[in-house]
């Protein structure tokens, strides 16, 4: 643990969802000192995100964490990721892993807790922050109980109305929501097949209509949907069973004889982003740098991937390793993917309209949605595989992306390798010509001449080494490709930009 005479802790985390843990959970694989802030006292049973698309669920296999999750989780190979447009799973997906996760955010959230609580993270419930100041040497924190807290760093993850995007002044514009959708878990007195035919009949124009019998595996609980009436005021005050039930009546004629109310809660379609992710020793995650409608079901998943992007970069600043700039590389690559979500929100919005205009919209993107290419392309947006970052250091085709899993030799994988949270380089030469000696306890070298292909194993791996077009290739921590080929100088540059000067000894 790093820790100063001045400082309490080396980073806090504000927000204990998702994306917070993923942060502290990156942040202790290297040793740094972590406290995270939750505002509420328990850990929140209702499930706003669904499930985990395809990145999502390679973050975790790079993280060793996929099996917990594949033992409480169904995998999905479903159509309608985009705008309740319908079509089959695509072909030829470039990942080891081409499925979604069926995991209620409840279950995420409690996966992601165990492990940081297994390296070590320090996890204080019911500790509210009401606001912060930071200086040249840290960041002070105020909770709401008169109490400080005194870190080095701090990341705020704590949701669209984030108190630490508030107290930083930083910018969120964008545009308000124009409808409303209320969304709840209840107890439906209606037979099954009742509620199915008229789910049926209901959707046929009206998208923003649904219901999910026996929901996160509660029977008789169903997670029901349906369009508001208005945008309310104050979209933090929950509905009313009452209100729920008229809307319903109002929507698809019945209320289902809809009884007691587990979870109910609205969502808008509001679109906000913040100018900046980082302001000084403060930085912003999740939904406290964006918000956007669930549809395509990418805001969970969109913010664990900011964490996954933010944890090592900031683990090398507090280390003493970083190179100049690389905690600035946050903001100029996350922030450009979360506009490119915020935009096909919006247009997904525009496709579950239930007018004229948004129909025969949807009509024509569900023939375009026929052709394979456009079907690659829409699901390589939602689920995050198609991200590619402008790393900067040669011109190859892999530099930038995400690298798929892929077999080594001597019956090894290339994410079993990464579950240190280390750079990586991937070295297919046979000789001795590359090197990361003045690196080493921050990046592996892992030598692979053979590999020979076989039956997909138990993650889905089919593709070896040997299938990748390059000879050599460096990976950073988040499994990004910071370089490619077989030019020792060139990787020396690529280690320099992204892993600091040879011989840096982490504090």
């Amino acid at each position: 643990m790093h820790v100063d005479l001045d400082v309490d802790t080396d980073v806090v985390v504000v927000g204990g969802g998702p994306t917070g843990l993923m942060v502290a959970c990156e942040l202790r694989l290297h040793g740094v000192g972590v406290v995270v802030l939750e505002r509420r006292a328990e850990r929140g049973g209702e499930s706003r995100g669904r499930g985990l698309h395809a990145r999502s669920v390679e973050i975790m296999d790079q993280r060793g964490l996929l099996e917990r999750f594949l033992a409480v989780s169904e995998k999905f190979q479903v159509g309608g990721l985009f705008g309740g447009v319908m079509a089959p799973w695509p072909e030829s997906l470039d990942t080891a892993h081409p499925y979604g996760l069926a995991t209620p955010q409840a279950v995420t959230e409690r996966l992601l807790e165990e492990r940081a609580l297994e390296l070590g993270t320090v996890i204080r419930r019911g500790c509210e922050v009401t606001g912060l100041s930071q200086d040249a040497d840290g960041v002070t924190v105020a909770l709401a109980d008169g109490g400080h807290l005194r870190s080095r760093y701090l990341v705020g993850c704590d949701g669209g109305r984030s108190t630490v995007r508030k107290a930083l002044g930083v910018g969120f514009p964008g545009e308000p929501a124009t409808v409303e959708t209320l969304i709840g878990d209840l107890e439906l007195a209606a037979d099954p097949a009742e509620v199915a035919a008229v789910v049926e009949r209901v959707r046929r124009t009206e998208l923003r209509f649904g219901v999910a019998p026996d929901v996160d595996g509660r029977p008789g609980v169903a997670r029901v949907i349906v369009p508001a009436d208005g945008v309310a005021e104050d979209r933090a005050t929950p509905p009313t069973l009452e209100e729920f039930k008229a809307r319903l009546r109002a929507v698809a004629g019945t209320d289902f004889g809809a009884r007691t109310g587990h979870w109910l809660s609205r969502f808008g379609d509001a679109t906000r982003q913040a100018e900046r992710y980082r302001l000084g020793r403060v930085l912003l995650a999740g939904d406290a740098a964006h918000i956007h409608p669930p549809t395509g079901g990418q805001g969970l998943n969109l913010g664990v991937q900011d964490a996954f992007n933010l944890g090592w970069k900031l683990a090398a600043e507090v280390e003493g390793w970083a190179p100049e700039g690389l905690l600035d590389s946050y903001h100029a690559e996350r922030h450009p993917v979360g506009a490119r979500v915020l935009t096909n929100t919006r247009a997904q919005m525009t496709l579950l309209g239930s007018a004229s205009g948004p129909t025969a919209l949807r009509e024509l993107f569900t023939r375009l949605m026929e052709v394979e290419e456009v079907n690659r392309y829409v699901t390589g947006m939602i689920t995050a595989l198609d991200v590619q970052y402008d790393a900067g250091d040669g011109d190859h085709a892999l530099v930038g992306r995400r690298l798929r899993d892929v077999r080594l030799s001597g019956d090894r994988r290339l994410y079993a390798l990464m579950h240190g949270g280390r750079g990586l380089l991937l070295d297919r030469t046979g000789g001795d010509r590359l090197s990361v000696d003045g690196w080493t306890g921050r990046v592996d070298h892992v030598a692979d001449i053979g590999g020979t292909a076989g039956t997909a194993d138990t993650a889905g791996t089919a593709d070896t080494a040997a299938d990748l077009d390059a000879p050599a290739v460096l990976l950073r921590p988040d499994g990004h490709v910071a370089w490619a080929g077989d030019d020792p100088q060139g990787l020396r540059t690529a280690l320099t930009r992204w892993f600091g000067a040879p011989g840096v000894t982490p504090k």
